[in-house]
């Protein structure tokens, strides 16, 4: 492919619409056409994002000013429900969403727990779940995808290989995640004194990517599943890790869970099985689409502990977002991607 594709970032703004923007530069197959953040219309990228001063980009506009039929492909980063009232004016491009709006299958789960109805109810049956190396087979003729969330994308890379050697009941998630998942809108909780030297848990019991890893591990185990999961905020910028407990179904082992992974990611190019006895870490992965995880016999007879590592902004984002849209568009799908984490 020589055309460009001609994309839009809704929500430049904010953290996942600036990495996007970020990666997009780095896309030999991407023009990117219109930015908007309606708060701040009319000022240049690098005002509001310094770090892209070197970067020739287009100056923010509002939504409702771009022409939508010259673009091939829209990205949305902004919030639920603001994401769908737009999106679903929208005629011709491709759809990307990061947002929650079309990641649930039923509005009346969305309704429960985003606490209003669903803007756009009549288009979540056509909406593609975009996790990457679950969805191939849909992405092609996709023409909306939902990006999963960061925490649902790290926990059902982890979990959906091992459905048929894992218990479905009293499946247990700790999640920890930098400041950035939280978003950029100035929140007391997240200043750096509230954050820094801390860790804290939030939205304890009803965390609002709960009831999207339970849809996609019902499918998988061919019936419903409620999960225990805790977020927890670290004093760090970006990056997720989760240790997640199961219980094993008879004959079973950390050994089998270890190969059923081994099995079915060997030839992903972004998710690795890191050696046996080596403890996943998100400096492993910061600033880049990689995922490493890993299995540990757990002391207690029947169980074991799973644990993978993404960085929230990448994987768990934006750089899925373009890794769907790359296999949307027939391109490689790591193109754009390819970059190492960055450490230190």
């Amino acid at each position: 492919m020589t055309q460009l594709l001609k994309i839009a970032v809704l929500g430049a703004s904010g953290y996942t619409g600036a990495d996007l923007v970020r990666l997009a530069l780095s896309h030999p197959q991407i023009e990117i056409v219109a930015l908007s953040a309606n708060a701040k219309a009319g000022q240049g990228m690098a005002e509001i994002w310094p770090h892209f001063s070197h970067a020739k980009l287009p100056e923010l506009v509002r939504a409702e000013d771009i022409d939508f039929a010259q673009l091939d492909f829209v990205f949305g980063c902004l919030p639920h429900a603001a994401s769908a009232a737009l999106l679903q004016q929208i005629e011709g491009p491709r759809i990307v969403d990061l947002s929650a709006d079309f990641r649930l299958k039923s509005a009346a789960t969305y309704a429960d727990w985003y606490g209003l109805a669903h803007p756009a109810p009549a288009m979540l049956a056509g909406a593609v779940y975009g996790l990457t190396e679950f969805a191939r087979h849909a992405l092609p003729a996709a023409r909306l995808v939902a990006c999963p969330g960061c925490y649902p994308t790290a926990a059902l890379l982890a979990l959906l290989p091992l459905a048929n050697a894992i218990r479905p009941a009293n499946i247990t998630i700790n999640a920890l995640s930098g400041v950035s998942g939280a978003g950029r809108s100035l929140k007391e909780s997240n200043l750096f004194a509230e954050v820094s030297e801390a860790v804290a848990p939030y939205a304890v019991g009803r965390h609002r990517h709960m009831p999207e890893i339970e849809q996609e591990l019902a499918t998988a185990f061919g019936e419903p599943v409620a999960i225990s999961f805790t977020p927890h905020l670290l004093p760090m910028n970006r990056g997720e890790l989760e240790t997640i407990i199961v219980e094993l179904r008879d004959g079973e082992s950390a050994a089998s869970l270890r190969a059923l992974l081994a099995a079915r990611y060997a030839d992903e190019p972004f998710v690795h099985l890191l050696p046996e006895a080596v403890a996943p870490a998100t400096r492993m992965v910061r600033g880049s689409n990689h995922v490493v995880l890993n299995v540990f016999a757990d002391r207690i007879p029947g169980r074991a502990i799973v644990i993978v590592a993404i960085d929230n902004l990448v994987k768990g984002s934006s750089g899925q977002a373009l890794q769907n849209m790359n296999i949307m568009a027939g391109l490689p799908e790591t193109t754009g991607l390819e970059a190492a984490p960055l450490f230190p």
